[in-house]
């Protein structure tokens, strides 16, 4: 379906570029408020939602479609001002402080090349666009700014097998999911298609192709796979009729043009409708809930360089946690430990899981380039889904260095049962989470049955010189965090929180661990179901 600018998306996308000419954090399309420099966060709104994820917007989005006056609360920065040489995000080949969420180093999935340390770099502490958010033997990456992980993922909008999706989440009819809310959430974001014909010529996936050869070699079968990045675009971009951003080493990091992030469509769209309010750098800390059944958010606003202007409250009738996985379990679990929500059940913090991350290279031979052009934007991965004993979706992942590298590099998504939980740390404030190393070697032993086929059946060797030490396997961290308030556990069958009338819950906390492919389109989906729900039966009856 070709993507396209609705009016009211037109609206909010003046709003925002408004916003970035003013140098302002919070964003309104109200024409009583757009453009006020002075936009204070209310004493109170209908509808307050955290974050500004795939869940988040689009709650927004329908919360203002049915004339709801929303708030939308977000952590991270507004990420649509640039700087003196036209660029909003840095690249992963000379980051700068706009990489990483107030670090004093990039930390890339990559750390060494030929174990030489040239992939991170030393940047000042700021509100950059990437967290890694570390607990023991995991940690977890999360986009910081409006849009969320939308600004930081590599675009792969991937729908689940649907046997899977009717495994993990039993009680949703798949039916509906993947006849109405599964094209509806692929319309919104802009879901589009690599070009086959361009594809087998490119040099963008050079690398892609190579993969595909080494794949079928070994029995495996690839399926082109769905993007929220504009491939019009990236063929202008090779062809030199546009600026470069898929190929100019922009993944991570944030992509200066073509990626259809969350603040191209859906939160555009929710601004449209002049009844959301998007307010930057303002992080959620405590959540209590009045006699009058509202709930009073306490409100940290802070400035990009991390310090504290003001603390704030705002008072919501309906409220909607939207702030991922991490952010949402921590903040349920501190409501509860502390009192100030005590009804909320054990089943908060419960059912996390890394959707089975893992990363591997493998050792090309010198006649099978990968190319000096890559596009950071995946188009390809191989599919062992049918596999009865390891089930393996692999993306097929660039490494868009500029050299030849000789690199084949994949993220392998595995079906890892395992499951590890959140618990509330008095002393730090926060969650900490509960999961071993032991734990991720499922996902490793199912990613080594794939690659050593294509080893076996290619003559490669692993590459053990990218991830810190001489590892095949990093599966030490995740950038699909899923799971702590679980449909129909924590919740009921619409994310209301058991226990407490006009709570939600609208983001991937909501899946218990695993979708088996990139989980964003899956997040968006359900939302829709979610909160068509809510909004007859809660709000609008």
């Amino acid at each position: 379906m070709p993507f396209s600018v609705t009016r009211r998306r037109f609206l909010g996308l003046a709003a925002l570029n408004s916003a970035a000419a003013l140098g302002l954090t919070a964003v309104s399309a109200t024409p009583a408020v757009a453009g006020r420099r002075d936009l204070p966060l209310p004493r109170s709104a209908p509808a307050v939602v955290i974050g500004t994820g795939y869940g988040a917007a689009v709650t927004a989005l329908r919360l203002g479609q049915a004339g709801i006056p929303t708030v939308m609360l977000e952590m991270g920065q507004l990420w649509d001002t640039p700087r003196p040489d036209g660029t909003v995000f840095s690249d992963m080949l000379a980051p700068d402080e706009r990489a990483m969420w107030f670090t004093d180093r990039t930390e890339a999935p990559l750390a060494t090349f030929l174990w030489l340390d040239v992939v991170n770099r030393n940047i000042r502490r700021y509100a950059g666009v990437l967290d890694r958010v570390h607990y023991g033997d995991m940690s977890v990456y999360l986009g910081r700014g409006v849009g969320g992980g939308s600004l930081v993922n590599g675009a792969m909008a991937v729908t689940p097998r649907r046997d899977h999706f009717a495994e993990i989440l039993p009680g949703v009819d798949p039916n509906r999911m993947y006849e109405h809310y599964y094209p509806l959430a692929n319309a919104e974001l802009g879901v589009n298609e690599v070009d086959r014909e361009w594809f087998e010529h490119c040099d963008s996936y050079r690398y892609a192709r190579l993969s595909r050869k080494h794949a079928e070699r070994a029995g495996f079968r690839t399926e082109f796979v769905p993007s929220v990045y504009d491939f019009e675009y990236l063929k202008r971009e090779e062809a030199g009729d546009a600026e470069r951003s898929a190929l100019g080493s922009e993944v991570i990091y944030g992509n200066n043009h073509g990626k259809r992030s969350l603040d191209r469509t859906y939160l555009a769209a929710a601004l449209g409708t002049g009844k959301v309010t998007i307010q930057s750098l303002h992080e959620v800390r405590d959540i209590a809930r009045q006699q009058d059944g509202t709930y009073t958010l306490t409100v940290r606003q802070r400035d990009v360089n991390g310090n504290v202007l003001a603390r704030k409250q705002i008072d919501a009738r309906y409220l909607f946690l939207g702030a991922g996985s991490v952010g949402t379990t921590e903040l349920l679990l501190r409501a509860r430990d502390t009192g100030r929500l005590p009804a909320l059940g054990a089943e908060i913090g419960q059912g996390w899981g890394t959707n089975g991350n893992v990363m591997f290279g493998r050792a090309n031979h010198p006649h099978d380039v990968t190319g000096l052009l890559q596009s950071g934007m995946p188009a390809l991965g191989i599919d062992n889904r049918d596999d009865p004993v390891h089930p393996v979706f692999a993306e097929i992942a660039p490494v868009p260095a500029g050299i030849e590298t000789w690199v084949s590099l994949y993220l392998a998504i595995t079906r890892n049962p395992e499951r590890g939980h959140f618990t509330y740390d008095a002393a730090t404030d926060s969650a900490r989470l509960h999961w071993t190393e032991a734990q991720g070697q499922p996902s490793i032993d199912a990613a080594r049955a794939l690659a050593d086929r294509l080893n076996q059946a290619n003559g490669t060797l692993y590459r053990r010189d990218l991830f810190g030490d001489t590892r095949a396997f990093e599966n030490r961290f995740t950038y699909h965090p899923l799971g702590g308030a679980v449909l129909g556990r924590a919740t009921d069958l619409y994310g209301r929180v058991h226990g407490y009338p006009n709570l939600y819950v609208t983001d991937g906390s909501l899946i218990p661990g695993s979708t088996g492919v990139n989980p964003f389109v899956t997040i968006a989906a359900l939302a829709e179901r979610n909160i068509e729900h809510v909004l007859a039966t809660d709000i609008l009856a």
